[in-house]
């Protein structure tokens, strides 16, 4: 026994060291290994270097594997059979994956809820342009040593960042923390610089890769601030988020928002076209566990797998949410005094349910906080979209409205009975984010439970939708009892455009129809449907009034016959609105 124990240590301790060893430094040559052989950087857990933690743990193995094959083979076969195996055997010590995370935020989960440690105050009070000017030296990238695809640039905490967050890189030298350095940053200001903290902490970070052009570093995912992320596909411009989870947002009780604490980044070959990275969620009533599995390119595509775990009761637990801008737009009134078209980062939400069913919201930028509930069973997808992509419509050649990316949720696994939520908040100007739209189950969670989902989002200005068919991409909405609107007392007059799917196929003179519905007691007065030649669409015509009181719901579709041609068109417009006021 005392002979098979140290022949399977000596034989799995040389096998790593020589071996392994050599084997990696053949590989990171040409670049296929992502790390450097024969590392004496102190590893995870020992704090040894990592060649001496790699030979240590490969030792362990092969007295597993002499043990194994003790009474198989005769003793004078055991060390070549330990060395053998033992070569073929992956490093176990650094094994990282999402049940460790999940494994942290199940004892989080039972323990009291702590406060995060905050920013010193001076660092809260930085104003837009000083924090601004603390800009990422970008040519101290992480893993840009070996001109790898995906690289990684850091964010300052400062500002509305107050709570610095933990962040780890995982390779084949271990779990290594990435201690903030201020060498990293330029600061703009001599006196900011010696006033900083030499441990500040860092907010988040930023994902770079080709997505444009070859060997040119472009930003294309960004995690920062609570559990927002962020991404963009090729040729976009950074508009809407994503959030990690969403707690009672738009309820009276108030918004409670979970933070990402830390992150795992899962070091990818230099070659990779994907990566994984790994978050930990954190809040008074929620931790969890997410996985990112993330794919750049036209569009970029995330694998998010998740698990929540709930300390107290949450009333509306929001799943896969979405945040973005509306300020104005063509169905809108133009606030007074400003010059552009229209200002948003989406124009509206996309549902498509198990039933087939393809529906369709216009955004609005109500008076008063808005929220909209959409029965679903396992939904196959949703998302805020920008549907309107002409530069005329905005006129803002810095912010690019037109350039910003969509969002499309796909659930990877059936979510079961539901309900898209959508919450629509006032907002003065363009710099808050009042769109949230998400799934979320009919009741409340309980405390002390755990909540598994997965999910696939998409992010982009080109995502492909399959068997979409005709879809609204114009909606206009104005005083029914003006001259062009009609001569209906407290009506509104509301045009929608139709165009793409089957439409694309039929002649003018089709015998193109709309079936619309007006609820809440609302009244349908007149409705026409005409081809407008000018641009090729299929226009919808209503005259409709809404019940004393009550807004204006309405649902329409085009059909010719008994089939139907384009997705569900639906609307809302509150009691409380500007054309209302416009009466006035």
């Amino acid at each position: 026994m005392k002979r098979c124990l140290i022949f399977g240590f000596v034989a799995g301790f040389l096998a790593t060291l020589i071996f392994h060893q050599l084997t990696v430094a053949g590989l990171w040559e040409p670049d296929i290994a992502s790390f450097a052989p024969f590392s004496l950087k102190p590893t995870w857990p020992l704090g040894m270097s990592a060649r001496v933690s790699l030979a240590f743990w490969g030792g362990v193995w092969g007295i597993g594997t002499g043990l194994f094959f003790r009474r198989i083979l005769a003793d004078g076969r055991l060390l070549s059979v330990t060395l053998s195996i033992a070569l073929c055997i992956p490093d176990l010590s650094l094994a990282f994956s999402m049940q460790d995370v999940v494994t942290k935020a199940k004892k989080l989960a039972n323990k009291p809820y702590e406060e995060s440690e905050s920013i010193p105050g001076f660092m809260r009070d930085l104003s837009y342009d000083e924090f601004r000017g603390i800009r990422f030296n970008v040519s101290k990238m992480l893993w840009s040593e070996r001109s790898a695809r995906f690289q990684v640039m850091l964010i300052s905490a400062g500002r509305n960042y107050t709570q610095p967050v933990t962040i780890n890189i995982v390779d084949a030298e271990g779990i290594q923390r990435v201690p903030y350095r201020k060498d990293l940053f330029s600061y703009g200001s001599d006196t900011l610089e010696r006033e900083i903290p030499a441990d500040l902490g860092y907010a988040g970070f930023k994902l770079t890769y080709p997505i444009n052009e070859a060997n040119v570093q472009d930003q294309f995912l960004v995690f920062a601030g609570a559990s927002y992320f962020r991404g963009v596909g090729a040729g976009d411009h950074f508009g809407l988020s994503a959030r990690g989870v969403a707690l009672d947002t738009g309820l009276l009780s108030g918004e409670e928002f979970p933070v990402f604490r830390e992150f795992w980044l899962i070091r990818p070959r230099p070659d990779a076209t994907s990566m994984k990275a790994y978050g930990l969620l954190y809040s008074k009533r929620t931790t969890g566990a997410f996985e990112f599995i993330i794919h750049p390119g036209k569009s970029t595509r995330i694998e998010i797998n998740a698990s929540l775990f709930t300390r107290d009761r949450v009333e509306l637990m929001g799943i896969a949410p979405l945040t973005s801008m509306f300020f104005h737009g063509e169905n809108t009134n133009r606030p007074s005094g400003h010059w552009r078209p229209e200002v948003h980062d989406s124009d509206g939400l996309l549902i498509h349910d198990s039933t087939g069913e393809w529906l369709w919201r216009p955004l609005i930028n109500p008076l008063t906080l808005q929220s909209f509930s959409f029965v679903t069973k396992d939904v196959r997808g949703f998302g805020l979209f920008q549907r309107d992509r002409d530069f005329t419509s905005y006129e803002d050649p810095e912010a690019q409205y037109e350039h910003r990316p969509d969002a499309w949720v796909k659930p990877r696994a059936p979510w079961g009975d539901g309900r898209i939520v959508l919450v629509q908040i006032p907002t003065t100007d363009e710099t808050n984010d009042n769109i949230v739209a998400f799934w979320a189950p009919f009741t409340a969670v309980p405390g002390s439970r755990r909540y598994d989902f997965s999910y696939e989002l998409s992010l982009g200005r080109t995502l492909q939708l399959d068997n979409l068919p005709g879809r609204a991409v114009h909606t206009f909405v104005g005083r029914g009892d003006i001259i062009g609107g009609g001569n209906m007392k407290d009506g509104y007059r509301v045009i929608v455009d139709f165009q793409g799917g089957p439409l694309d196929k039929l002649p003018p003179d089709a015998p193109v129809s709309a079936e619309v519905t007006a609820l809440l007691g609302g009244e349908v007065a007149e409705q026409s449907v005409e081809h407008v030649k000018q641009s090729g669409d299929w226009r919808l015509s209503i005259l409709a009034k809404p019940a004393d009181d009550r807004p204006l719901e309405l649902r329409a579709h085009l059909k010719s016959r008994d089939d139907t041609l384009t997705e569900t068109w639906t609307y809302t417009l509150p009691v409380e609105n500007d054309l209302k006021e416009s009466r006035r």
